[in-house]
């Protein structure tokens, strides 16, 4: 049982004005594996008061020092490897080989990026007779999601701290105790007393407190849409800056000349990855009209490349949904997608065979998915696939364009000119074409209702900063 009834502020560890607590729940055997305090409006004030008053030193801090930060944060990170990964699969329900090779990983590689970013990034330019300086933006309040518990808390914070940002950061009260170890890691790291400063607890008290505080500068928020609207409500009180990374429902479009079979484990694993929980999940699966029969049973023939289970078995591909509500909500809209007259492939509602206790899901298929069913419009955040179909390309697209989202995109086939025509006319911030590698230096944010923003490598440092333009200033 681990016990956190501290925060993390100015430096130190140091107890709440609050006495309640929230469990963390293992939602692969729905035991309490720790519990956190559960943070209050003055408990904020105090971390904002530290990350104000450390503001001044660490905005000009040379760039040199804040490279060998961020290097040595990482350093950190990787001596507590183990640790990490143990705790997202415990609190997340995240399969030990998906902590390892992608949560784990990610949140490593955020840190070694801004570093590298760093050393070439230009925060100041010469126009004609006006000079022109890049400068902190502030205190930045960061509030995070449960899905990646290192990857989106440690964008955040590599860019803050690249640009020279003190920051206040809530954690998902679901999913806190990776946010405690980087804690520990970054005063391991050298971290500057009220640089970083944790508070966890409810987003209602916590995350309100953070997005309406007149001595935050901007906001950082990864989330839902509806809270994402009232964050930025809050902000405008004061016309505070807001970033925000919201939903997402992004297509995988399947061109003719894919390999069906291929085509079918592409699609399996970008909406099974992470149990459908990821806000780029290729929850729309877009194929020709001429391929359905052959894709549904290719489909079926992959899925056993899929296992859900143990998140402790090396084998488990697919873990638990991260609650009993989240659960909850994935089986409601399974049985939407039966009611309004899809098709169900693949899966359905209940739990797996022999998977009885923990929040677990199957792997649910539909096809003949019509753009204006439930299941195709909203984001559902669980392992939940629409087969949708196409006659022409224009169409296609024309299918994957249709929704208020535009967080991400798919495409996949092999005619170049085919493959380059959908990824440049999907209208979303980051399209994947045929499986590429993550690139953590391109930008990541949404276009729409996906949100405002973006993220990674020198365009997420570039949001932590204001341009200040000096005309005239002699040299």
């Amino acid at each position: 049982m681990r016990n956190y009834t501290q925060q993390y502020i100015n430096g130190e560890w140091v107890d709440s004005t609050g006495s309640e607590t929230i469990d963390v729940i293992n939602p692969a055997t729905e035991e309490v594996i720790g519990k956190i305090i559960s943070g209050t409006k003055e408990d904020v004030d105090r971390a904002v008061e530290a990350a104000r008053a450390a503001f001044p030193s660490f905005s000009r801090m040379q760039i040199e020092e804040r490279i060998k930060l961020l290097e040595n944060i990482a350093k950190e990170y990787e001596n507590r490897k183990d640790d990490l990964v143990k705790v997202m699969t415990e609190e997340l329900g995240s399969p030990i080989t998906r902590s390892e090779q992608v949560q784990y990983e990610m949140g490593l590689q955020h840190f070694k990026e801004a570093a590298e970013k760093l050393k070439t990034f230009e925060f100041t330019e010469q126009r004609g007779d006006t000079f022109i300086q890049k400068e902190a933006i502030g205190v930045a309040g960061l509030i995070t999601p449960w899905n990646f518990p290192a990857n989106q808390v440690c964008t955040k914070l590599a860019s803050a701290f690249a640009a020279g940002s003190t920051v206040v950061l809530k954690p998902a009260a679901m999913t806190p105790l990776t946010a405690i170890i980087l804690a520990e890691i970054f005063e391991k790291a050298g971290m500057p007393k009220g640089v970083f400063n944790l508070v966890n607890g409810s987003g209602s008290t916590i995350g309100e407190a953070i997005s309406s505080h007149p001595d935050i500068d901007f906001v950082s928020f990864t989330g839902s849409g509806s809270v994402g609207s009232k964050i930025m409500e809050n902000a405008a009180q004061d016309i505070k800056k807001v970033s925000l990374e919201l939903g997402g429902k992004s297509p995988l479009v399947i061109l003719q000349d894919a390999n069906v079979k291929e085509a079918a484990r592409t699609a399996v694993l970008n909406v099974a990855m992470n149990t459908g929980q990821v806000c780029t999940a290729a929850t729309r699966t877009i194929i020709p009209k001429s391929m359905q029969d052959e894709f549904i049973e290719a489909i079926k023939e992959v899925l056993p490349e899929f296992p859900v289970g143990d998140p402790q078995d090396e084998a488990t591909f697919m873990g638990p949904q991260v609650s009993e509500g989240q659960w909850k909500t994935v089986q409601s809209y399974i049985e939407k997608g039966m009611d309004e007259g899809a098709v169900l492939v693949a899966g359905g509602t209940g739990k797996p065979e022999g998977l009885e206790k923990g929040y677990f899901t199957k792997i649910t298929v539909f096809s003949d998915v019509k753009s204006d069913m439930t299941i195709a419009k909203e984001e559902i955040f669980g392992p939940v696939m629409s087969i949708l179909t196409y006659e022409t390309i224009d169409e296609a697209i024309e299918i994957a364009n249709d929704t208020i989202y535009g967080l991400a995109g798919y495409v996949f086939g092999q005619d170049p000119e085919q493959l380059r025509k959908v990824a440049t006319n999907i209208r979303a911030g980051q399209i994947t074409v045929n499986n590429a590698k993550i690139d953590y230096s391109a930008p990541f944010g949404g276009f729409k209702q996906s949100g405002i923003g973006r993220e990674w490598g020198d365009y997420g440092i570039e949001e932590f900063l204001e341009p200040k333009a000096i005309l005239g200033m002699p040299s």
